[in-house]
């Protein structure tokens, strides 16, 4: 057990030098920029600003009809709010599947442009910056050094 304890500390110790090689790289790319930018991206695009407004629509709903049974409390008002509630979910997952469908053709694409940008730049890791951002998965990023929007837009242009 002791040995166990006093051998721990020495496998940590080898494995420091690993995980900071130079070679390892991690990068970012504005995925919404890249499709945005991206040759025959329009049926996307029109479709994901006909969610977005429609979903808005929903939430604003949902809040008149949240602040009208919170100062009612009827019961039809509850059951309204619940009803609009259940639509919203219902649209968003309706939404998402047609949305994942029409990105389908546009992500191997961006993806194919990522992967040759990456290895032609020394990268090992390349993430999507807005999801890093939002999911706290990076508190800190050089931004000039790691960006690699501007070429995966380049490449895809091609």
């Amino acid at each position: 057990m002791r040995k166990a304890f006093l051998l721990l500390p020495l496998a940590l110790l080898a494995t420091v030098p690993h995980a900071q090689q130079k070679g390892r790289r991690v990068g970012f790319v504005d995925v919404q920029q890249a499709v945005t930018a991206l040759p025959g991206n329009s049926a996307y695009l029109t479709l994901s600003k006909k969610v977005d407004n429609d979903l808005k629509a929903k939430q604003d709903s949902i809040r008149k009809l949240a602040t009208r049974a919170a100062s009612t409390r009827s019961n039809a008002d509850l059951q309204a709010l619940q009803k609009a509630q259940q639509s919203f979910v219902s649209a968003q997952k309706g939404y998402q599947q047609r949305l994942a469908t029409e990105f389908k053709p546009l992500a191997s694409r961006i993806n194919s442009a990522v992967a040759s940008v990456a290895k032609a730049n020394g990268y090992s890791v390349v993430m999507d910056r807005r999801v890093a951002a939002q999911t706290n998965l990076v508190v800190y990023a050089n931004s000039p050094a790691t960006d690699l929007t501007a070429a995966v837009i380049k490449a895809l242009k091609k």
